[in-house]
């Protein structure tokens, strides 16, 4: 236990998701050693992040603006909505480029026990963007419990929009994976879910 600021800073850096006791304590004494206009630069950061970034008024994405440069892009496919939970989901979709649709952001899945429930999401405003135009719904929440959950819920409140397809990513092996080290569950969805060459 240290005294006064420099405990005060490693309690602060062990409360960010992922950073531990002692990884809070490496940081922290990084940034006590490190040059002013370094510490600077990084209040500069956060600053900006905290006064600069909103949430897309369309999809819900983080953006410098009032909507994101995904909804503003004319290109992007408006057939095509991808509902994912967090803001870090679209990135790893993007990354895929396989992915020409718009997006919809949850801000979380349903997790009753720790009191998220559908009034918690952008359930709401998935449901006012489905118009004519929106053809297919891709559901690519997290496969978990939560993710689940979340996948059905959507699936049981977009069934009744006529001539729209709700479909779900597929999950299975991972390329490059061994058959014998995949767990059950993820097996049998690979089973479950093959399609024919």
């Amino acid at each position: 236990m240290y005294e006064g600021p420099v405990q005060d800073l490693i309690d602060e850096l062990g409360r960010l998701p992922g950073v531990g006791p002692k990884s809070a304590q490496r940081i922290a004494f990084h940034l006590l050693g490190a040059d002013p206009a370094d510490i600077t630069r990084l209040q500069d950061a956060l600053q900006k992040v905290k006064d600069g970034v909103v949430f897309c008024e369309v999809c819900g994405n983080v953006s410098a603006e009032a909507t994101c440069r995904i909804c503003r892009d004319p290109r992007r496919d408006l057939s095509l909505i991808c509902v994912v939970e967090e803001p870090k989901d679209v990135l790893a979709v993007e990354r895929t480029r396989e992915f020409k649709g718009r997006y919809h952001v949850l801000g979380g899945a349903l997790d009753p026990l720790s009191g998220v429930g559908p009034d918690q999401l952008r359930i709401r405003q998935l449901l006012t963007r489905i118009g004519t135009e929106v053809n297919e719904i891709i559901i690519a929440t997290d496969p978990n419990t939560e993710g689940e959950a979340t996948a059905t819920y959507l699936v049981r409140m977009l069934r009744d929009f006529p001539g729209l397809t709700v479909t779900r990513l597929a999950s299975g092996l991972p390329m490059g994976g061994d058959l014998e080290f995949a767990d059950e569950l993820t097996l049998g969805r690979a089973l479950s879910g093959r399609r024919s060459m």
